[in-house]
């Protein structure tokens, strides 16, 4: 490709239009991605809200390091919710929206990852959208791509994989998804992304391979992606439970399942410029 070839062109004598974020209005809600952990990954819209927003109500798996934008009079609210452990229900947290809402604040619901991806955003859409609120929704980079490409896994790659399936690793329960079609899913997509599936990773691996997914399939264990704790452990599916069990890893994790996993061996770029373990 060469410079010819591209149709942009700047006249240096004329101003360039910078991009001009939309206005966040009083007495409305945005339900923002905060991205997986790297602050670096918040989209430009993404730090707008953060620092415009007179009430930011966030969850468990928001770093600090991204609330650091937030602006100096912002009051923050936790509203994490995590799985066995006491947390706030998820009406109470809708409520809150609509509450601080009404009362004339700008209303940021700052969510990991991307709000409409196993994140409730479009329950709390529907619940805003009922109640006359005015809302707008930041999609943000989601775990289930870039845990794996911090990791040095690209999620399909032509030669390997070219379609992925991302799966929520329990249901609205606590439990497995009991109406997935557990065989369709072990012979359907050459790579599966797990979300939120590490407690469940025996069962998981019983129903995958069952329905016909090799023993010796690569599995991934990315846990805290993206940020300074990250941990990769790289199994097997037959090893995966045993493996993961001595490694001490805990949540949040992103398990990627699939013949893409070993090209880490050859793209591990972390490695070389932060502390970010393998353990496997």
């Amino acid at each position: 490709m060469t410079d010819s070839a591209d149709p942009v062109r700047f006249d240096p004598q004329v101003p360039r239009r910078l991009w001009q974020p939309p206005p966040f209005l009083a007495g409305s809600v945005w339900l923002v991605g905060a991205g997986p952990g790297d602050a670096g990954l918040l989209t430009q819209l993404a730090l707008h809200a953060l620092h415009q927003a007179d009430v930011i109500i966030y969850d468990a798996l928001v770093d600090h390091d991204v609330l650091a934008f937030a602006g100096p009079n912002a009051r923050l609210s936790y509203a994490g919710k995590r799985g066995g452990q006491p947390s706030p229900k998820q009406p109470a947290i809708t409520e809150a929206l609509i509450r601080e809402a009404r009362a004339g604040l700008r209303v940021l619901r700052l969510k990991g990852g991307d709000p409409f991806l196993f994140g409730r955003g479009g329950e709390e859409a529907l619940a805003l959208a009922a109640a006359g609120v005015p809302f707008r929704v930041v999609p943000g980079v989601t775990s289930g791509t870039a845990a794996p490409a911090y990791a040095g896994i690209p999620v399909t790659h032509r030669d390997v994989g070219s379609a992925v399936t991302f799966v929520a690793g329990h249901a609205a329960d606590g439990d497995v998804p009991t109406s997935l079609n557990w065989q369709a899913l072990a012979q359907g997509s050459p790579v599966l992304v797990f979300y939120m599936a590490l407690k469940h990773l025996p069962e998981i691996v019983e129903r995958l391979t069952a329905g016909g997914r090799p023993a010796d399939e690569p599995v991934a264990v990315i846990a805290d992606a993206t940020t300074k704790r990250q941990r990769v452990l790289t199994t097997t599916l037959a090893m995966a439970v045993h493996d993961v069990a001595i490694s001490g890893i805990a949540p949040p994790a992103i398990i990627v399942v699939g013949g893409v996993v070993p090209l880490r061996a050859n793209l591990d770029w972390l490695v070389a410029d932060s502390p970010a373990a393998a353990v496997g």
